[in-house]
């Protein structure tokens, strides 16, 4: 079965669409689904205004566990009946999966043999929180967040796709994206004390 298959057959069954289902559903992928779909609304070329930075710090939070070598996602019981699907977010939804399937189509597994292991899933949640920190960072309504999020999505995708050219293309993305934050930042703060 493919991840877009699995995907599509969670959000059809009956009943709540939570991240705790998700997480029953899927066991230890789901650390790399739930960054899919935490980061993928701000991985979206559009201004959030801030409104994703829940979701980035969320995605940090679950990065800290791979690092620290744990399996089974732990969260808070109030985040573990977060609706991950609704109408709301269908539309949403549809282009994640329409993105997945392409991938799916499109890559095939490399050097597969470095997925899975305690130490590549450390180094996983440290690219996902450097990832997320970018986004968060970010200045609101800048869209400067759209690239480090677009990272750890095909980070996460890399992983369960196993393929290390997924991964490669992401962490050239994700170090774009801080860089320019970065020009772009000192460039505003420059323009800013010019008019001083």
């Amino acid at each position: 079965m493919r991840l877009s298959d699995d995907l599509e057959r969670w959000l059809a069954t009956e009943g709540d669409k939570t991240v705790d289902s998700l997480v029953d559903l899927f066991g230890q992928k789901s650390f790399a689904i739930l960054f899919v779909l935490l980061l993928g609304p701000s991985a979206l070329p559009l201004p959030t205004g801030g409104l994703t930075h829940v979701f980035e710090i969320i995605a940090m939070l679950l990065g800290l566990q791979l690092i620290v070598g744990r399996d089974v996602i732990w969260m808070p019981q109030r985040w573990r009946r977060l609706q991950l699907a609704g109408a709301k977010s269908a539309r949403f939804l549809r282009a994640l999966m329409k993105m997945i399937r392409w991938f799916e189509r499109h890559s095939r597994p490399r050097l597969r043999f470095l997925f899975g292991h305690r130490l590549t899933n450390a180094v996983f949640g440290v690219l996902v929180i450097a990832g997320s920190l970018g986004a968060f960072l970010a200045p609101p309504f800048s869209g400067l967040d759209t690239l480090p999020s677009l990272a750890v999505l095909l980070l996460s995708l890399g992983v369960l796709l196993e393929d290390i050219l997924v991964v490669i293309v992401a962490l050239v993305i994700g170090v774009a994206g801080v860089v320019l934050e970065i020009v772009l930042g000192k460039a505003v703060i420059n323009g800013i004390g010019g008019l001083f």
